[in-house]
């Protein structure tokens, strides 16, 4: 085994904390998660204005930055945290723990291809630098919209938008990583049930921001 492959080996060994962070490892990466995605994460929700949800939940909920920031931007709602992570899952129970003594935060183990939750149960549900992960991902994204209730919205942040210069390194890297481009999501959602979605881009960063809306039911 050459160097090159012992320091790739090492890389990914990493890196393998991206997707399912466990031990102290994967403490120490969710917390360099919490403040690399910061600025990704505040513009995707900047695009979350004129609802006012009462049950938000939050896919994927890593270092429970994105959780706490969704109680702050909605006061009244409650807000159900799910990571397959039982790492993600005890670390957002701890930045999150008045929330959950207010009885306003529910931080619980999950896997987003088998949500669960009864069908139509929230009226907003996130996923912020995740569906890279998702297994389908049309089958996780029609467990989103099953609950959902109709009128509720989907809202999913990328960091990169599969036009970027370094995404190939990055899926190289990153066992499990795959980065899609807007097309791509807008048929994976559509493939789902849902008909109006709504895409937001920085080009210049490579920022991706996808909106769907479930249909109220008529």
């Amino acid at each position: 085994m050459s160097v090159e492959d012992i320091k790739m080996g090492m890389i990914k060994g990493y890196f393998k904390h991206v997707r399912k962070p466990e031990g102290i490892w994967g403490k120490l990466m969710m917390e360099a998660m919490n403040r690399a995605h910061a600025s990704v994460s505040d513009w995707g929700m900047g695009h979350l204005w004129g609802i006012s949800p009462d049950r938000i939940a939050e896919l994927g909920c890593g270092g429970g930055r994105n959780t706490v920031q969704l109680l702050k931007k909605f006061p009244k709602a409650k807000v159900t945290a799910l990571d397959y992570s039982q790492t993600a899952v005890e670390k957002t129970k701890h930045i999150g723990r008045q929330a959950i003594q207010a009885g306003r935060l529910q931080v619980i183990w999950g896997n987003v291809s088998h949500l669960p939750f009864q069908a139509e149960v929230f009226d907003l549900i996130t996923a912020f630098e995740t569906v890279y992960f998702w297994p389908g991902p049309v089958e996780s994204f029609r467990e989103v919209w099953r609950v959902l209730k109709p009128g509720g919205m989907f809202l999913i942040v990328n960091e990169a938008d599969g036009t970027g210069k370094e995404d190939r390194k990055w899926m190289s890297m990153i066992d499990g990583l795959q980065i899609y481009h807007k097309d791509q999501l807008k048929d994976f959602l559509q493939k789902a049930g849902f008909k109006e979605i709504m895409v937001a881009c920085d080009q210049r960063r490579h920022w991706l921001c996808m909106m769907a809306k479930k249909e109220t039911a008529q």
